[in-house]
């Protein structure tokens, strides 16, 4: 008699929150199907039927991860002030990642070289850039910044994860006030160089 299928959404929810709490206790290299079928109570076999193969769990995983942190980035009020709403932006990317390190790990370094993150994984990265598009956007148009939304974008998502790849480090100071006054500076440096250039008065 054939094994009945255990291809059930509740079964596929409770082994992807299983994968996401063993990546977050023991990093990358524990992320083993045997470890997250344990913590889910479930078996090997189970999970393969579920995502395929190992590669098909990491790449649910790194689709997860960027559904949170859109859900963090659709959670932040928009307000008339574009300019801080860029702040508290960046702010709440670095929360993210900072209280996500392994996952964090997993959607921006690509640890495991040979899984590619897939349509899903791509389409899910998109989603989540869209709300820095937007927020970019808002504040092209107010004329706080100036410059394609996309490219300014990239530009701020490429500071913010080298800050907080070096705060994680512990290269980025000694101290949170340090570490505070730093990110501070970094921020405000680039969205002042991302100004509007002033107009030149027309010669009378």
């Amino acid at each position: 008699m054939p094994r009945p299928k255990q291809r059930t959404p509740e079964l596929r929810d409770r082994v992807l929150h299983a994968a996401l709490a063993v990546l977050a206790e023991e990093g990358v290299g524990g992320l083993t199907t045997r470890a997250v079928a344990q913590r889910a109570g479930t078996s090997v076999p189970a999970i393969y039927e579920l995502f395929g193969d190992k590669a098909g769990l990491v790449r649910e995983v790194f689709v997860e991860g960027f559904r949170r942190l859109a859900s963090c980035i659709a959670e932040l009020s928009v307000t008339d002030d574009p300019r801080d709403d860029l702040v508290r932006l960046l702010a709440a990317y670095r929360r993210f990642v900072r209280d996500n390190p392994r996952l964090a790990d997993v959607m921006f370094s690509k640890p495991f070289a040979d899984v590619g993150p897939g349509p899903d994984g791509v389409a899910a990265g998109i989603a989540s850039r869209d709300g820095f598009v937007d927020a970019v956007r808002r504040a092209v148009d107010a004329g706080v910044v100036a410059g394609d939304p996309v490219d300014v974008a990239h530009v701020l998502l490429a500071m913010a994860q080298g800050l907080v790849s070096q705060e994680a480090a512990g290269w980025l100071g000694r101290s949170p006030a340090s570490i505070e006054r730093r990110w501070a500076l970094a921020v405000d440096v680039a969205l002042d160089g991302l100004r509007p250039a002033p107009r030149a008065s027309s010669a009378r």
